[in-house]
């Protein structure tokens, strides 16, 4: 016993529990309190008052001897007379985690992980507190530290349960809002000073300390979750993709609060006729260039905007007002601050230790150990706490190429193979095929998309059928050869229309998003705007072109935010985004194009049914190269309906353009792209077109039609005339 008291005061005993509060010896209680600095100690019996005095017996151990143990409350006296009356957390000597939690989460099978690890509100024997727990294999020691016991890390020393590596303590009286982290004595002696990495919420940057947090939030989006739809691929799905740090701004240029916006952003976006918000990451990250895609708390949305409750708030009333929301989430690496998952009990815990499999070469950051059970359940807990905790509709998957590839940025010699000699990521290919088998079993309605930059087969195809599992995919490709498109003279544009026409020839190969993303337009790739060649008139000309493309694409869209009314600037974080813009005509008309566009899309079912089978399209004619015009079809799923859209893609404008169409009807001009109202000339067909039989495009009939430079019309079967 001397040499487990000696070990406990010097910090260095792995089950304090086994020492301290009350244990039976030869037929007598013995009862140890652990107060370090205490001058005298006492026990004061619950219900009677009765004060028995501690012996010290060693740097900081009380000892007391009785007949029969009881409820009581422990009094320390220090110097200066001051004294302090506390529950002694040793007391409460039952774990919170069973036999089956451990087992669970040292197999990577926890799903309710996040319900038990890190600091859990507990009322026990109506004693309000926190359980802390924390996964440190590899410590000699960890102690909960915080505001509540002067960051002292002798004063609640945890307990280890058995082999899981868990350490856990439930401390008494801690509040709401109290901070804390967890201080690990490493196998080297070295002291760490640890953020939780469940932790639900934290200090706002450069601080790190993690809180303790009981949210109160009643939710009232039950209607919205009860009716959330799971054929999605067959529904519109318009997505406003989101920074709300750089949305709008605090008159000092400070972050706002999340209940501070909720309205604006849901008036706006409900008006433009989006859908769905898409989130840059909140969860909780320490730099803000990262724009929160470098991650330290993947439990805990960012203190930046608010408290958690504050977020539930947002996506609670986006949700009243029948609002999606998508959180892109961040599997694929995590920074190497001291504080935060790196290193974490002085090993290479949630990283690899070869640095050729554990450092990601672009960022400077370190890469999951996907094959350790702990880690993988440590990734996956966080997805289903965002689904469960916060509502959280979607999950966009970050990087999943480089999750992938063992050889991703990375030259010969730097990278090590698979057990097969071959590049994949097995590992990795695994964990990824869990999440989402284990999201859509237990979130039917919730969807993942994966943002994968490469032509790695079958991402949105079912995991029984061989493939990752995702339901959707970023179209990088389509992204990246539609903007070179657009990019170009045009002039120049008729020698790579195959640049524009090559996504049709996988466009149903898996479930596409259609994204002009955040990343296109920030280092120096220009915005949207000033992408676009020629004078000012052309250059608006060409986005409300681009757009058109996207819409009229099969495909879900997705437009990053100050791209609906054409922003001149890149994309910058550290401020607001250019809202003063909206006092020129020729940028509101960019914003009346972007809500006619999701008013056609959201309202016409051939515009996004089966958007991932090859019967929702069909060419008209995309090989007038030299006028450098493309034509196609949308159908509805039973192929009783269809709108066509007709590009030109030269600032001239096309008179008497001839394409066939399916019947002999009158032709509705339902959207022009050039129309005065969007700021453009007003070159068009008065709002009708009359079909003739006359063959063209292999069809009996055809219209001629008068095509706007630079500009796009849509066009539909006047049937109620007919």
């Amino acid at each position: 016993m001397d040499e487990k008291l000696e070990k406990l005061t010097r910090g260095e005993y792995h089950n304090p529990f086994e020492i301290l509060s009350w244990h039976k010896i030869d037929g007598r209680y013995v009862v140890r309190v652990f107060v370090p600095e205490a001058v005298s100690v006492s026990l004061i019996r619950v219900g009677k008052g009765k004060e028995y005095p501690l012996k010290h017996i060693k740097s900081g151990i009380f000892e007391g001897y009785f007949d029969t143990s009881f409820d009581y409350r422990v009094q320390a006296e220090y110097k200066n007379h001051i004294k302090r009356v506390f529950i002694d957390p040793y007391s409460f000597d039952k774990s919170f985690f069973g036999e089956m939690d451990l087992f669970l989460f040292n197999q990577g099978n926890h799903f309710e992980i996040f319900k038990k690890m890190g600091a859990v509100y507990r009322i026990i024997d109506n004693i309000e507190g926190y359980n802390f727990s924390v996964w440190a294999p590899n410590a000699k020691r960890v102690s909960t530290v915080g505001d509540f016991n002067n960051w002292d890390g002798r004063i609640h020393q945890m307990r280890v349960l058995g082999n899981s590596g868990i350490w856990e303590i439930f401390i008494p009286e801690v509040g709401c809002g109290s901070l804390y982290k967890y201080e690990i004595l490493t196998g080297q002696n070295q002291i760490l000073l640890k953020s939780d990495p469940y932790g639900a919420y934290f200090e706002q940057r450069p601080k790190t300390a993690s809180i303790t947090w009981k949210s109160n939030y009643q939710w009232n989006d039950y209607e919205f979750i009860s009716k959330k739809e799971s054929e999605i691929h067959n529904l519109p799905l318009s997505i406003y993709e989101f920074y709300p740090g750089s949305w709008k701004r605090q008159k000092d240029g400070s972050f706002p609060n999340w209940r501070e916006i909720t309205f604006q952003v849901i008036d706006y976006i409900k008006d433009l006729g989006f859908n769905c918000i898409e989130l840059l990451p909140v969860a909780e990250h320490p730099f803000d260039a990262s724009w929160g895609y470098q991650v330290t708390g993947f439990y805990a949305p960012s203190s930046r905007y608010g408290n958690p409750d504050d977020f539930k708030f947002f996506v609670d009333m986006c949700h009243k007002n029948g609002i999606k929301i998508i959180l892109d989430w961040t599997p694929a690496h995590f920074p190497k601050d001291e504080h935060g998952l790196y290193l974490f009990d002085g090993t290479h815990l949630y990283e690899h230790q070869d640095p050729k499999k554990g450092e990601h070469p672009d960022w400077k950051s370190a890469i999951f150990n996907y094959g350790r059970y702990e880690v993988s359940n440590f990734l996956i807990g966080s997805a289903l706490n965002w689904l469960e905790n916060y509502h959280i509709d979607g999950l966009r998957v970050d990087a999943v190429a480089s999750m992938l590839y063992l050889d991703y940025s990375r030259k010969d010699g730097e990278w090590v193979p698979n057990i097969y000699g071959g590049r994949e990521n097995i590992e990795a290919i695994e964990f990824i095929k869990k999440f989402n088998i284990t999201v859509y079993s237990r979130y039917k309605n919730s969807f993942t998309i994966a943002e994968e930059s490469t032509a790695w087969p079958g991402v949105t195809l079912p995991v029984y059928l061989g493939g990752l599992g995702f339901g959707f995919k970023w179209n990088m490709g389509w992204m990246h050869d539609t903007l070179g498109f657009f990019s170009k003279d045009p002039l120049f544009r008729k020698y790579h229309t195959g640049t524009l026409t090559f996504s049709l020839f996988y466009a149903f190969s898996e479930n596409y998003i259609l994204p002009l993303s955040h990343d296109e337009v920030v280092y120096g790739k220009k915005s949207l705007l000033e992408k676009m060649p020629g004078d000012d008139w052309q250059k608006f000309a060409n986005l409300r072109l681009l757009f058109g493309w996207q819409f009229g694409h099969p495909g879900k869209k997705l437009i990053f935010m100050s791209g609906e009314f054409g922003q001149r600037n890149e994309w910058d974080h550290n401020k607001e985004i250019d809202w003063y813009l909206l006092n020129y005509e020729s940028h509101r008309g960019i914003m009346r194009l972007i809500k006619d566009l999701n008013n056609l899309y959201t309202h016409n079912s051939e515009m996004y049914e089966n958007e991932s089978s090859y019967t929702c399209f069909q060419w008209i004619d995309f090989s007038d190269v030299d006028n450098t015009v493309m034509s196609f079809l949308r159908w509805n799923k039973k192929k009783n309906r269809f709108l066509i859209f007709i590009f030109n893609f030269t600032p001239v404008p096309r008179h008497n353009y001839k394409i066939g169409v399916p019947l002999l009807c009158n032709y509705k001009e339902i959207l022009n792209s050039d129309s005065s109202f969007y700021g453009g000339s007003n070159i068009g067909n008065f709002g009708f077109v009359q079909a003739k039989k006359c063959q063209s495009h292999f069809s009996n009939q055809s219209i001629e039609i008068t095509l706007p430079p630079l500009g796009f019309v849509v066009v539909s079967p006047d049937l109620e005339k007919e």
